[in-house]
């Protein structure tokens, strides 16, 4: 995700201290539920990480299988990431086909102009797992909720929201342009704290994990 320089913005710094326990609680919620899907020794690569946050938590947790790596990717590295990162130029990934195990998109798709490229690029380098984490517009007033919560959320780092967000047929129509398998979706996810997370938690948010390994690469 492209990052614009926050510190111009009244707002950034701000923005980044109120959000910083609401931020620790979905980390901790995430790394919980990707590592559900992950095997000892797999190869991670965190697209669009960020500070390098959530592979830091994945690694550190009790949970987190023998061998397992974390690499990033960013299409502007921030600096001082907690994992390994590599910029790259927001359209071809910097990996050969099948070169990792698990890819994960974490409130990623949302952002970009061209997300079927992306999911591709995701698909092509990954030899099993794709994680998506993502919003969907479900429930009353859904759109401005998430449309707050993203800005919110992105404008301590200078992250640009195109506020384009999916239901549920959509997610379904995306992603079955592609040939891999939906193999576990979660429709409703408790990601921030109890006040928070009635307002702007639950099926406001969407998690599909796609198995390459039963439904071959997409075209």
């Amino acid at each position: 995700m492209q990052d614009t320089n926050p510190e111009n913005s009244w707002a950034g710094p701000l923005m980044r201290r109120l959000h910083a326990p609401i931020y620790r609680r979905r980390i901790s919620v995430l790394t919980d539920t990707i590592l559900t899907c992950v095997q000892a020794n797999d190869l991670i690569l965190d697209v669009g990480c960020g500070s390098g946050a959530l592979g830091r938590a994945i690694l550190d947790s009790r949970r987190c299988p023998t061998g397992v790596r974390v690499i990033g990717l960013e299409s502007s590295k921030r600096g001082g990431e907690a994992i390994d990162v590599q910029a790259y130029d927001g359209h071809v990934f910097p990996y050969g086909d099948n070169t990792v195990d698990f890819v994960i998109l974490a409130d990623v798709l949302h952002h970009e102009t061209c997300p079927d490229r992306l999911l591709a690029e995701s698909i092509r380098v990954t030899k099993r797992i794709i994680f998506i984490k993502d919003h969907k517009i479900e429930g009353f007033l859904a759109q401005p909720r998430i449309c707050f919560l993203d800005w919110a959320a992105n404008t301590g780092y200078g992250v640009k929201c195109l506020f384009k967000y999916n239901t549920k047929a959509e997610w379904s129509k995306f992603l079955n342009r592609f040939s891999v398998r939906l193999s576990r979706e979660i429709n409703c996810l408790d990601l921030y704290p109890a006040f928070f997370n009635l307002i702007f938690g639950r099926r406001l948010h969407y998690c599909a994990v796609l198995d390459k390994t039963a439904g071959g690469q997409s075209p």
